[in-house]
This record gives C-alpha cells, sequence and structure tokens, in this order.
C-alpha cells in the first residue's frame, strides 16, 4: 500500500491483531509470518517492517514469540494471533438484534487512497491519512465497547462496510438499513473517488453483493462506490441497543475514536438483506 516499510509493518500488525479486538478479546501473542525475496530487495526493509509490527505488538500489549520466514518473489508480512476471552463473552457476527443499532469506528477510504498512490497522485496529506487510519488500532475501541452489551461485532477489511454489514445480515438472517450520509470517510478519499481512482476489489465487491442489497436513487454514486471500498485495517461495526449505543458513541468520541452511528437492524429476512439510503 505504501512505500515506508515502517509504516507498512505496523499496518500490517494492525490488520492482523484486529480479528481478536472484534471478538472482544485480548492479544496475548503475536507470531511473525514473512515472505521475503532475498535476492531482491535489501535485508533492512525487512528490518524496518519487522521493527514496524513490533512497535504495534507492544502497543497492544502482547508478546512476540518468534515466527516462521520463507524465501519468496513477492514480499508478504503479516501476523498470527493469539488472544484471550471468557466463553461467554465471546462476540460473533451473527447474533445482532432487530432494533439495534451500529456503530462504525473509523472513516472508509484507504483502497481508494492506496489506488491513488499506485496512480502517483496521491498527496503527503491523504498518504499520512491512510497511514494514520490503518494502523491505529481497534484497541481504544474495543475496550470501550466492552463497557456495554454489545449484541455482535466485526471489523471491516477486504470485503469493504457493505461487505461486512451483509456478513452480520446473512449470519443473522437480518434487513439491515445503511444510511449513507452518516458514514465517516477520509476527506481525500471522495476526491480521488471523484477521479475514479476505485480498486479492482470494490468492483468484485459490488458484484458479489449485489443481489442482496437494494440502493436507493438518492444514494450518491461516488458514495456508493465508496461503501464498497476495500479497507486495510479498518474500524469495528458495533451492534448495540439505541439506548447503549448513544451511550457508547459518546464514550468512544470521548476517547478520541473517530465513530459514527451508520446502520439499524430494521428486522428479520430469511437470506440476510442491506437497504442503502
Amino acid at each position: 500500500m505504501i512505500d515506508s516499510p515502517f509504516e507498512f509493518g505496523r499496518i500490517a500488525a494492525a490488520n492482523a491483531l484486529s480479528d481478536v479486538y472484534a471478538m472482544g478479546g485480548k492479544p496475548v501473542t503475536a507470531m511473525n509470518i514473512v515472505c521475503f525475496p532475498k535476492d531482491e530487495m535489501p535485508v533492512s526493509v525487512l528490518k524496518e517492517t519487522l521493527a514496524g509490527g513490533l512497535e504495534k505488538i507492544y502497543e497492544a500489549g502482547a508478546v512476540l514469540v518468534g515466527g516462521h520466514s520463507v524465501d519468496d518473489m513477492e514480499f508478504k508480512y503479516g501476523l498470527s494471533v493469539t488472544g484471550l476471552i471468557h466463553p461467554d463473552h465471546v462476540l460473533t457476527n451473527c447474533l445482532s438484534t432487530v432494533g439495534h443499532q451500529l456503530i462504525l469506528t473509523k472513516p472508509i477510504g484507504t483502497g481508494v487512497i492506496a489506488t491513488a498512490i499506485k496512480g502517483k497522485i496521491a498527496s503527503k496529506a491523504a498518504i499520512r491519512s491512510l497511514i494514520n487510519v490503518a494502523s491505529t488500532l481497534n484497541r481504544q475501541a474495543a475496550e470501550v465497547m466492552q463497557r456495554f452489551s454489545p449484541s455482535a461485532c466485526t471489523d471491516v477489511t477486504g470485503f469493504g462496510l457493505i461487505g461486512h454489514l451483509l456478513e452480520m445480515a446473512r449470519a443473522g438472517k437480518k434487513e439491515i438499513r445503511l444510511d449513507v450520509p452518516s458514514i465517516p470517510f477520509i476527506p481525500e478519499a471522495k476526491e480521488y473517488a471523484i477521479m475514479g481512482m476505485i480498486p479492482a476489489g470494490a468492483y468484485e465487491n459490488k458484484k458479489f453483493c449485489q443481489t442482496a442489497i437494494s440502493l436507493d436513487d438518492s444514494v450518491d454514486p461516488v458514495m456508493a462506490d465508496l461503501i464498497f471500498d476495500p479497507q486495510t485495517s479498518g474500524g469495528l461495526i458495533i451492534s448495540l441497543s439505541p439506548e447503549e449505543s448513544v451511550s457508547c458513541l459518546d464514550a468512544l468520541k470521548d476517547a478520541g475514536v473517530d465513530a459514527a452511528i451508520v446502520a439499524e437492524v430494521v428486522g428479520d429476512h430469511p437470506k440476510g438483506h442491506i437497504d442503502v439510503i
């Protein structure tokens, strides 16, 4: 996504740690997983990447316990993370309740900005916005969430906002209404989306989801593209009762989390469905 090996490591680690936070857990251990072209890249690239990942592992309060490396033509880096949670408190994406509201804890748009970087048109401000969003752990959001009683949770990654909402809808056999104007977007993402910097993954997400969504005619076409934008290390989607969602949102904002209520579970549906308005 970016040219800095250190920032790449931070983003990749935050992305891996997010799965534990999304289930209400606390990361405990991490193992590096590396594929590295030793004859094509200087070893300094690998060292900086691992240093960036280690920073996020420590920030999460976890411990690096080793790893695996492979000589490969394409550089890849990630973590295998183990976390702890009480069996009675495990959160999944399948138990969202009718009437509950859905909070998103990070703005959308990393895929579009990454595409603009590849097209060499992204500004320094846009690149910094991407790094700030994607490298931020979901730790703070998860800790605030656990002070309430969420019925379901997931994190937003490669399937985009709409894809992960649809996962929740299908898993729980629910109908979810997504309010596009309430979605927080990285400011530069809208600008680049208007210019056509839409990643191929967004079109794949749209193709996969289109039979299970209803898109209102009032939705701006650019916003309609952005809801399918594949995210790297995106935020959490937290399902809470209307009373708790307002209190949780206030607590998230007090903690410095850029969160918003973006959707509502409006009914049951045998196959799962999303209304986009």
